[in-house]
């Protein structure tokens, strides 16, 4: 089987998604509109098809309903429908909340659009920002009832915290800027034995945790000593901090590409309908067994995995688990922004992504057999243009956004503004 990348097929399948109603399955994530929007708006940023297949009028109307989701005190709900516009009083105000979340995908998405951000209300949004930041440095969700933010301790959030300052070009005042040291110190404390990171101190390491603590130290600048923005009192990372991380993303490639059909009572009657009960029952298992220096160890069993197994292998977030197209940005994003994805087996990850997940009518499923979802779609196309796909844009790692966009924001003289008073803080 060719390994083709089907861009015809995949810009059609976001253009569907984008000008058409999605299918049912999509409609518990209607508050979440604003996270769907970017990874179909990402998606064809990458494919580099967005205005080629959009016409000014459309982009000039996808930009206006981002912007009807700004809120009033800063950052940008989830969706419409949580406006209370002329109703809205202080005491009901706490169900109509900006979501940090939100906030990201709205701004990375005009980004993509080609907007220049004037309409975002940017005093408001870093304030607002600042005051999601909880004593042990992490992020809240959104701001509650009583103005204390909810839902912290949580790596994506500390991730979307930091790309919002990179993409506002916060840092400029004391009063706007969040603590950048003690977020800093959160992510370090978060790095497990094994080198990933997980969603805190002390819990698992996970390939998404990773590529948020690794991104937003990559936004803040403490990624690489040399490029930090400020001194902090331990710079991160360590040479054995990196040589551990390095290892444990990269030991996530995996050929275990579904879950074993069989649970041990299958296996128990799948024994029983061959008539093998009575063989194994009378196998004898011997507790100790001496072999001599001649006894060949490995008689019977193949010395290499089978060539079919490792053509194609994914990636997975955790050890044991399956591969999963996410997994391809997530872990695969790591190592790129860390100029490290030449350490994985390129040829059998793209053949997994192009044999195994990518889909007939377009975009990639979560597992080989799965039809396509937005997310898994643009992720995927994520991970192929970090090993650099001919046919996708070169993109930045750390934003989830071509090039392209990115050097279009960094362009804006208001933003250029911004970076020139911070250097001179």
């Amino acid at each position: 089987m060719a390994s083709n990348f089907n861009k015809s097929t995949h810009i059609r399948y976001f253009l569907r998604c984008l000008k058409t109603h999605l299918p049912t399955a999509y409609t518990s994530n209607d508050s979440q509109r604003m996270t769907l929007a970017f990874f179909v708006l990402c998606g064809l940023d990458l494919l580099g098809a967005l205005e080629a297949n959009t016409t000014e009028d459309e982009r000039e109307a996808y930009v206006a309903w981002i912007y009807t989701c700004q809120h009033p005190d800063g950052g940008f709900r989830g969706f419409t429908g949580a406006d209370l516009g002329e109703e809205r009083t202080q005491d009901n105000e706490h169900w109509d909340p900006a979501n940090i979340a939100a906030t990201y995908f709205a701004l990375a998405s005009l980004v993509i659009l080609g907007d220049d951000l004037s309409w975002v209300k940017r005093s408001q949004c870093l304030r607002w920002l600042k005051r999601l930041q909880l004593s042990d440095g992490t992020f809240g969700e959104a701001l509650g009832g009583e103005g204390d933010a909810h839902s912290g301790r949580d790596m994506r959030f500390c991730y979307c915290a930091a790309a919002i300052r990179w993409i506002l070009a916060s840092g400029t005042t004391e009063e706007e800027d969040i603590d950048v040291d003690g977020l800093v110190r959160f992510i370090e404390a978060s790095q497990t034995y094994e080198g990933g990171f997980a969603n805190g101190p002390f819990h698992e390491a996970h390939a998404g945790w990773t590529y948020c603590a690794i991104a937003a130290l990559s936004l803040l600048g403490t990624l690489h000593p040399r490029v930090k923005p400020r001194q902090l009192a331990q710079p991160w990372p360590s040479d054995d901090s990196v040589e551990r991380m390095l290892g444990w993303l990269v030991n996530l490639q995996t050929s275990l590409l579904q879950e074993e059909d069989l649970s041990i009572s299958d296996s128990t009657e799948a024994i029983a309908q061959l008539g093998l009960e009575n063989e194994a029952q009378q196998t004898p298992v011997e507790s100790t067994q001496v072999l001599s220096p001649e006894d060949p160890l490995t008689d019977g069993v193949d010395a290499e995995p089978l060539y079919d197994e490792l053509q194609w292998a994914g990636l997975t977030g955790r050890c044991n688990k399956v591969a999963d197209t996410c997994y391809t940005f997530w872990a695969g994003g790591s190592l790129t922004i860390l100029n490290s994805v030449h350490l994985l087996d390129q040829g059998a990850l793209r053949r997994y992504l192009l044999e195994k997940t990518q889909h007939r009518i377009g975009g990639f499923g979560k597992l080989p057999g799965d039809a396509p979802d937005i997310m898994h779609s643009c992720l995927g196309l994520a991970g192929l243009a970090g090993m650099g796909e001919p046919d996708l844009m070169p993109y930045d790692p750390s934003l989830c956004l071509s090039m392209q966009a990115k050097h279009r924001l960094e362009s804006l003289p208001w933003r250029q503004r911004c970076l020139s008073d911070r250097g001179r803080m």
